[in-house]
């Protein structure tokens, strides 16, 4: 999905997940490559791009997103399969992106071309690819704390700051 919404190469878009030599990495290139050739998924139909390449784990983010931009609801991006999603949803509508929070940026290099098209700066780079919510919980901690200073954080007047005297 990634190819096929940011127009960038399977190569550019596919790494090594948790470490799997070049023999395997070109393996998991060219069966991109096959897959995008035997399903022609485009662009400009998402719904059949993701039926065509996308599994139901993405398929189940893409809705999951939809629903919480309907609701006006954020949503915390953990990684490359989420931020596959997302790409989708957005294409579907919109408007989505205004609810996306990428948590971190994955080790993966397609992620960040993928956050790239979508422009959007994850609140974190930990060089991570546990693609265990790892991601999630950590950039969670650091919204909540976000949220408790904005509103529990005194203003200069209320914390008896003296203004500048010239």
């Amino acid at each position: 999905l990634g190819v096929v919404f940011t127009g960038r190469p399977a190569g550019a878009m596919t790494g090594r997940g948790t470490g799997i030599d070049d023999a395997a990495l070109n393996h998991k290139v060219a069966i991109i490559n096959r897959a995008l050739a035997l399903h022609k998924p485009r662009a400009d139909d998402p719904l059949g791009a993701l039926a065509a390449v996308g599994g139901l784990e993405i398929a189940g983010i893409t809705g999951f997103i939809l629903a919480a931009a309907a609701a006006r609801r954020p949503v915390l991006l953990d990684g490359f399969i989420a931020t596959a999603g997302a790409l989708v949803a957005v294409r579907l509508a919109p408007a989505a992106l205004d609810y996306l929070i990428p948590a971190h940026r994955s080790a993966e290099s397609g992620h960040q071309i993928m956050l790239d098209y979508l422009k959007l700066s994850p609140l974190l780079n930990l060089k991570m690819r546990l693609g265990e919510g790892t991601g999630a919980v950590l950039g969670m901690g650091l919204l909540e704390a976000g949220v408790r200073i904005y509103r529990e954080m005194a203003t200069f007047e209320e914390a008896s700051v003296a203004g500048k005297k010239g």
